[in-house]
């Protein structure tokens, strides 16, 4: 699950969703370049365990996120352009549902009494997170890093 609410009121971002949005973002930088990008050459760039990072980059591939190619000349690149990458693509791919409680969609749960409200607090809460992870393109941050912000 990549996002959690915790006690604190904090949301959580998993591990792998990270590691798969610095990922995916490492490739588009690098898109540009001679071919495919080595996981070894991703790994090292963003600080990822190698071991990590290629499990993840297999759930990418399986998610249509990015393309592997074998061989001496191999490595990974994008399957599609970063500007139709969005966040919540790259997080679904490695991660499922983007909200979830207790491992359901809210929109899939039903509570009763006292604790009815929650329901469209979940469902509210879940549209939000979407919309924002939705509204950001891969292409969007690599454009923000070539800017400096």
């Amino acid at each position: 699950m990549p996002y959690r609410l915790l006690h604190n009121g904090r949301m959580r971002i998993s591990a792998r969703a990270d590691y798969a949005v610095r990922a995916v973002l490492e490739l588009a930088v690098r898109q540009d370049g001679d071919g495919p990008v080595k996981a070894e050459a991703v790994a090292a760039a963003q600080g990822i365990p190698h071991k990590f990072l290629e499990g993840i980059l297999g759930d990418l591939r399986r998610g249509g996120i990015v393309d592997s190619r074998r061989g001496g000349g191999g490595g990974y690149r994008l399957a599609r352009p970063a500007a139709e990458i969005t966040v919540a693509d790259v997080i679904r791919a490695v991660d499922g549902p983007i909200v979830s409680v207790r491992g359901e969609r809210p929109t899939a749960l039903t509570y009763q009494g006292t604790a009815e409200p929650l329901l469209p607090l979940w469902i509210a809460l879940r549209a939000n997170v979407r919309r924002i992870l939705e509204g950001v393109s891969v292409a969007d941050i690599a454009a923000r890093r070539r800017r400096g912000e």
